[in-house]
């Protein structure tokens, strides 16, 4: 009898309700609102009731208010399905993010840093600041098969993880690295990269630098962001001009360390062109001094240059390059010290250098036909032969360390160059790339703490004195391991 009750009830021996397997929970009940038969005594309660809460047979008044079938009812109950709601077991609250979702979105950072720009960004401090360098790819299959986007993707995985390591709450890091993931999906971005990537991550703040130079990849996580790496792009005063001579045309190129684009000057378009001239034939005078032009009405002994007439062979095309370099220089060089290489056909540059009136043409020079040669490449191996020019400040810093080496006006070791940075003794400082010493250093009372092995509240003491000395107007040269005074990871010239 029990089992047939149990059966035609749904309900077990506990009283819990069990429906039938198969059918749904409202089976065997009667259609309508579900009132059921009460006691005689309660009937007028009820016909009461149903006066206020019914507009018809079997419908309810519009003012009855109706809780949504999926609604949680036992939302903020302590317990659920007769278990009591513990930290451990109950996965909505300990899965669920308190933070808001971040509204940063990456920003770029100018490719050639300025010194000011440089400082903002090394002393930006925060609980947690990322750095990340990894080397990317401006063409080639590395871009067609999406090399940088996977390893930009596992550099985000790999920089969640440390975080994890570190302590940091999931949602945090969520908000942290959510514009690298936006970053991921921009298709356009991948396409349009140069040598290096570096992106600088705090709450609140993503911003990236499309570098023109080689780096290593590199992760650091601190309480300052870690800007060493960035040096070599800081703005400098280095360039060259770059001058591509034919007889059919003739471009001028402005380049620096970074790379190299066309200066918009006014040309004649071909040497017959100039040919058809008249008053091409004596127009140029020059002194014999290098750099400086002659007045117009130059003195006996003090001339050089075209004779009279439409000459044919190379003085042709001398009167062709001396029309170019009058406009070069009244427009361009007469103004300008920095270097001008020549790149051309190999006889062409000597008569090019005959009719230059420009003081500072480089001696060695890319020979062959340049004309149709695209402007990377030509950048590529321009930069090349200017090595030299490029190295000049470094070379004279170095010289001056070596004949300084033998006073305390020098030094390679880090428990001396750190101090006199923060204090602003160093005028020119020496760092080896990729290069760390982790420590700290307390500036009011001149103590120096080296960690070996790292702690998490270390600091990069060679990347600290980098931002301190540009900050204290010094000089800072960013080695190889070979180019490094005293074969130390730091050294310094000092001021006294």
């Amino acid at each position: 009898m029990g089992k047939d009750k149990k059966t035609v009830m749904g309900k077990d021996t506990h009283g819990t309700f069990h429906p039938g397997k198969g059918k749904p929970s409202g089976i065997n009940k009667e259609e309508g609102l579900g009132l059921q038969a009460t006691d005689p005594e309660k009937l007028d309660d009820y016909l009461e009731l149903t006066d206020k809460y019914i507009a018809g047979e079997d419908t309810l008044a519009e003012n009855v208010p109706v809780r949504h079938p999926n609604r949680n009812t036992t939302k903020g109950a302590t317990t659920y399905k007769a278990k009591e709601n513990t930290p451990e077991s109950d996965k909505s609250k300990n899965e669920t993010f308190t933070e808001e979702r971040t509204t940063t979105v990456a920003e770029q950072l100018p490719g050639v840093l300025t010194k000011d720009r440089f400082i903002e960004l090394a002393n930006y401090k925060a609980d947690c600041t990322v750095s990340i360098y990894i080397p990317t790819h401006r063409s080639g299959v590395e871009v067609n098969e999406q090399f940088d986007v996977i390893g930009f993707k596992n550099v985000l995985n790999s920089v969640e993880q440390l975080l994890k390591e570190k302590g940091h709450n999931q949602g945090v890091i969520e908000n942290l690295l959510k514009p690298g993931y936006d970053l991921i999906r921009n298709n356009e971005f991948w396409l349009d990269l140069t040598e290096s990537l570096a992106v600088f991550i705090a709450e609140g703040f993503f911003k990236y630098i499309k570098m023109p130079v080689e780096t290593q990849q590199k992760i650091i996580i601190e309480p300052t962001f870690y800007v060493s790496p960035l040096v070599p792009i800081m703005m400098s005063s280095e360039y060259f001009y770059l001058l591509v001579i034919s007889k059919h045309k003739i471009k001028l190129f402005k380049a620096d360390a970074f790379g190299m684009y066309p200066v918009a000057v006014k040309l004649p378009d071909d040497i017959e062109q100039v040919k058809r001239l008249p008053d091409r034939d004596a127009t140029t005078f020059r002194t014999g001094e290098s750099g400086r032009r002659a007045s117009a009405v130059s003195q006996p002994g003090q001339t050089h240059g075209a004779g009279g007439g439409n000459p044919d062979g190379k003085d042709n095309i001398a009167t062709y390059f001396e029309a170019v370099d009058d406009i070069l220089w009244d427009e361009v060089f007469c103004r300008e010290n920095a270097p001008l290489m020549l790149a051309g056909v190999e006889y062409e540059i000597p008569i090019y250098k005959s009719v230059c009136d420009y003081h500072n043409v480089w001696d060695a020079a890319l020979t062959g036909s340049r004309e149709r040669q695209d402007t990377k490449s030509l950048y590529v191996e321009a930069k090349e032969v200017m090595q030299p020019y490029f190295q000049q400040r470094t070379n004279k810093a170095l010289q001056a360390y070596g004949n300084r080496s033998a006073t305390q006006l020098t030094s390679s070791n880090v428990e001396e160059v750190v101090p006199a940075v923060y204090y602003s003794r160093v005028a020119q400082l020496f760092v080896c790339k990729d290069m760390h010493v982790w420590g700290s250093f307390d500036e009011v009372a001149n103590e120096l703490s080296i960690h070996e092995p790292q702690r998490t509240e270390s600091e990069d003491l060679i990347d600290h004195a980098v931002v301190k000395t540009l900050a204290n107007g010094g000089e800072v040269f960013l080695l190889d391991k070979e180019q490094m005074p005293g074969e130390s990871c730091i050294a310094a010239l000092m001021r006294y």
